[in-house]
């Protein structure tokens, strides 16, 4: 409804506070009104500090006044509200419960769009043009709407904090600085956010780069998972038809060969039988004659018998059976365990060339393979349990400590097992070891060596064949007080270092690395090698003096 031209605009009446129509409405000395209530929630906010301000032109007005109402203005709003003036129209934006509401508005709250952290108050947006409009409320320091307003007032004075205490790292007010904080480090909290905000950035920029290089890594890996994903379908494409095709070349030898059974067969069997109607014959010609034998001896005439003797028919030469060769159910036993063999072959080559595939396999490298660890406490999330296989040990080594430590006795035994070490003092693991594994040897004695080595290092001889370290099976570091020798194929390497009576091992078998450490209260690199492992590996020691021993550790991880 449009505005009568003899009616005052809404705004003359309205209170500037709650921006409704006067109620129970005062004025003050610099001549605003207000409402009773809404004036008084204001001045409520300043009476710490005994000045009270007009919330339009910022009067000072001190001691705070009792407020009385204006009758006469009452009566105006009153007769106007009858003629159907109402408080100038806004857009509503009431607040939610996730919202946080206006500390201005009466009844239903509007929404707060700031919260001024000078007032410590929330403001809808009829409410906050005070803020922009005074010259006063222009210096307060405005920010989204937040419900942790009280959080910025000091719980022991009650006042707004504003300071900052680099000694204790916590905020403060004024009087605090002065109190319990007197003599600290203190600066304004907006200095200190000046310099933490510099701080800020600086590792924003660092977390940005960091989310650069990781996207970047995301990418490799992508594209490694797509070469990964393409190759092994290749591989597995492969590697059916390789399968198909010795598939296809057993079942043709195995055709041919059922062939030539067969053919054998019918020869054999054409054979015997044409022997067997040539005996049958015979048979018949023999049954015929004993018939006329037979009938010319039981002829009673003496002279008839006689006339008739020389007539049967002489016998023909006879088929010795002698001459058959019968050899009961041995007819192709020969060709039966001919295959037998030929299938045992191939089982073991198919044993061992699988060994070889199925490590080929586990080898497969991932562009972005985890880094060494850098302190004890990432080696020891590899950390491994291992013990001895006494099988291997040397006749003169003695295991004990639930198969964990070694101790050189000269025990010479009478009998040792036939996988022991005959010509060194040494022995294996029984575990084997691939993928990444840490352990860590405690020794004491004057000399032992630290080693991996292939299950099938050679154990009947003394030469280097057996030797940890001397040959292309076995990798091995000699530690002799604060000196150590790593020797690899028979090559050795002097190395200085820190004396040690423990040695921490890292493996990492698929990338080929094997690094030595001392053990101490830090851990510092003796030696570190980087080859390939076709193979997985066993843990070694080897004992050199009488009564030394070594003893793989317990770990806590």
């Amino acid at each position: 409804m449009a505005q009568k031209e003899d009616q005052p605009d809404p705004k003359t009446i309205t209170c500037s506070i709650c921006l409704e129509l006067l109620k129970d409405p005062v004025t003050i000395i610099c001549g605003h009104s207000y409402c009773m209530s809404c004036l008084e929630t204001h001045w409520n906010h300043q009476e710490q500090s005994g000045i009270y301000e007009c919330p339009q032109c910022r009067a000072t007005i001190t001691p705070r006044p009792v407020l009385m109402k204006s009758t006469v203005l009452a009566d105006l709003v009153e007769q106007l509200k009858k003629t159907g003036l109402q408080a100038a129209p806004a857009d509503h934006c009431y607040a939610g419960p996730e919202d946080v509401a206006c500390g201005y508005c009466k009844g239903r709250k509007l929404k707060a769009i700031k919260s001024c952290l000078d007032c410590l108050a929330s403001y809808c947006e009829k409410h906050i043009q005070y803020h922009y409009d005074s010259a006063t409320f222009k210096k307060h320091k405005l920010v989204k709407p937040s419900k942790n307003l009280q959080k910025n007032i000091c719980s022991r004075h009650d006042e707004v904090m504003k300071m900052f205490c680099r000694t204790d790292q916590k905020c403060i007010c004024y009087l605090c600085s002065v109190d319990e904080h007197k003599g600290h480090d203190t600066v304004s909290a907006e200095a200190e956010r000046t310099e933490r905000q510099r701080e800020l950035e600086v590792r924003r920029e660092e977390i940005q780069q960091r989310i650069q290089d990781r996207e970047k890594d995301v990418q490799l890996l992508q594209q490694e998972v797509e070469a990964i994903n393409h190759s092994a379908d290749k591989t597995v494409e492969d590697s059916e038809k390789i399968f198909t095709e010795l598939i296809r070349l057993i079942q043709k030898r195995s055709s041919d060969l059922n062939q030539q059974i067969r053919s054998q067969q019918e020869t054999e069997v054409s054979r015997v039988k044409e022997l067997q109607e040539k005996l049958e014959q015979e048979i018949t010609e023999l049954k015929r004659k004993d018939a006329e034998l037979k009938q010319l001896s039981n002829t009673e005439d003496h002279n008839q018998f006689l006339h008739n003797y020389p007539s049967p028919s002489a016998l023909s030469e006879s088929t010795h059976s002698s001459s058959i060769n019968i050899r009961p159910l041995r007819y192709f036993e020969d060709v039966t365990a001919a295959v037998s063999e030929l299938r045992d072959k191939l089982q073991d080559i198919l044993r061992d060339t699988w060994t070889n595939i199925s490590l080929t396999l586990t080898e497969v490298e991932v562009l972005l393979s985890e880094p060494e660890p850098k302190s004890r406490a990432g080696f020891l999330k590899y950390s491994c349990e291992i013990t001895l296989d006494p099988n291997t040990a040397h006749k003169d080594l003695e295991v004990s400590e639930e198969n964990r430590k070694v101790t050189h006795l000269n025990k010479n035994k009478l009998y040792s097992p036939r996988d022991s070490f005959k010509g060194w003092t040494q022995i294996l693991s029984r575990e084997s070891l691939t993928g990444r594994c840490y352990w860590e040897v405690e020794w004491i004695g004057r000399e032992i060596e630290v080693a991996v080595a292939y299950k099938n290092i050679r154990r009947d001889s003394g030469d280097n064949e057996s030797g940890f370290g001397r040959n292309e099976k076995s990798w091995a570091l000699n530690c002799y007080q604060n000196r150590y020798i790593f020797w690899y194929n028979n090559i050795w390497t002097s190395i200085s270092g820190p004396e040690t009576s423990r040695v921490g091992v890292y493996l990492d078998h698929r990338a080929g690395l094997l690094s030595f450490y001392s053990v101490s209260e830090t851990m510092t690199l003796i030696h570190r090698v980087q080859t390939t492992f076709t193979q997985p590996l066993h843990a070694g020691l080897r004992i050199y003096y009488y009564k030394d021993t070594a003893e793989f550790c317990k770990l806590k991880f």
